[in-house]
């Protein structure tokens, strides 16, 4: 949703004012700019701030346009993380939005504009849609994985990054602070929080031991647009190397976009083909799947650790409604393999709402 701003001030807690944005547009476009519309644009879950900055009155043809993306705080005298992983995307000739410039005193990029259609907004009410749309993002996903994993090195962020032991175990812990505790009331004990930690380490360790690959960590129906019936990645400045099915865990299990189960297994079937014909290498097949679904159960629970986490800390309530269709992965994950049934237990006992109720804030219902 878009709230217009006024064009003789600046936005309410923006490091920018109307002068530098005609500037800024000046620069992009390669002429002098008239007066400017700016338009704040719905954020993400995080405290970057995005705007559209458009010539109101164009001296010919369509008026000119890009993203602002102010960030949280200036990182003076560094270049970002996202414009450094913009570039190396770039040189990769995968497709994100044109940086134009990066002010880093103010930390303030200026991106190019990709419109407004997210994957999840291009495939609602049309499976036809979600089939191309999601084969697509299949497609652009292997890409990334089979180019960008060999070139990772020190000019990339994702580098020194790995979805190590602790890192999986800091999210699940993050999960149980904020959605066991802070969002459901539920009072846990310095045994029950052992339990939960014993039994979910193996899993994170499995995981761990993966071969690295780089990860986009990010991959779903929100951070993929669709531009001139091509998708363009967003979102990309925390990417770090992980096992090859996390970012297809994101996809196919994504909170946003639920999809059928013919779709989901029509997609896995994909993404493997798709792997074996980009590598020459025959998978295992139950194997990667076996993984996929670990994956996947350690990526949901620390979505609904971020959902409850947005709800309450940050006092943003729209991702409350998201928490049920993702505890929803987690339950049918646990049901369809046996191996996770002890992990399977733990879970039931102390993470409200795997029982197939459906917690609100304080352990009330929704």
């Amino acid at each position: 949703m878009m709230h217009p701003l006024s064009t003789s001030a600046a936005a309410p807690g923006a490091r920018f004012d109307i002068p530098y944005l005609q500037a800024a547009l000046g620069r992009v476009i390669g002429r002098p700019a008239g007066e400017v519309a700016c338009a704040a644009l719905a954020g993400d879950a995080s405290d970057r701030r995005y705007f559209r900055v458009t010539e109101a009155q164009p001296a010919a043809g369509q008026a000119a346009s890009f993203v602002l993306m102010q960030l949280g705080d200036p990182v003076s005298g560094e270049e970002t993380d996202f414009s450094r992983m913009q570039k190396f995307l770039c040189r990769l000739g995968l497709r994100v939005p044109r940086l134009y410039w990066d002010d880093t005193e103010n930390g303030i990029l200026f991106l190019e504009d990709v419109g407004d259609i997210t994957l999840e907004e291009a495939v609602r009410g049309s499976r036809e849609a979600a089939r191309r749309y999601y084969r697509k993002a299949v497609e652009l996903l292997v890409r990334l994985q089979e180019k960008g994993t060999p070139a990772v090195g020190p000019d990339c962020p994702a580098h020194p990054l790995r979805f190590d032991v602790e890192k999986l175990m800091w999210e699940f812990d993050f999960m149980v602070e904020h959605y066991v505790i802070g969002y459901c009331g539920r009072a846990l004990s310095a045994a029950g929080r052992r339990e939960l930690r014993d039994a979910f380490l193996p899993l994170t360790e499995a995981l761990a031991a993966l071969a690295p690959c780089l990860t986009h960590r990010d991959y779903h129906s929100r951070n993929l647009m669709v531009s001139g019936g091509e998708l363009v990645m967003l979102d990309f400045q925390d990417a770090r190397m992980g096992p090859c099915q996390y970012d297809l865990a994101s996809l196919v299990r994504d909170s946003y976009v639920v999809l059928d189960d013919g779709l989901r297994e029509e997609l896995i079937d994909h993404y493997l083909n798709e792997k074996e014909a980009a590598t020459g290498i025959t998978m295992d097949r139950e194997g990667f799947r076996r993984v996929l679904d670990e994956m996947s159960l350690q990526r949901n629970l620390k979505a609904v650790g971020t959902f409850a986490y947005q709800s309450l800390v940050k006092q943003n309530p729209r991702y409350q409604e998201y928490i049920a269709p993702t505890l929803a992965y987690v339950r049918q994950t646990l049901a369809a393999r046996p191996g996770l049934s002890a992990l399977g237990e733990v879970l039931k006992r102390h993470v409200p709402g795997l029982d197939g109720s459906d917690p609100g804030p304080g352990g009330a219902p929704c």
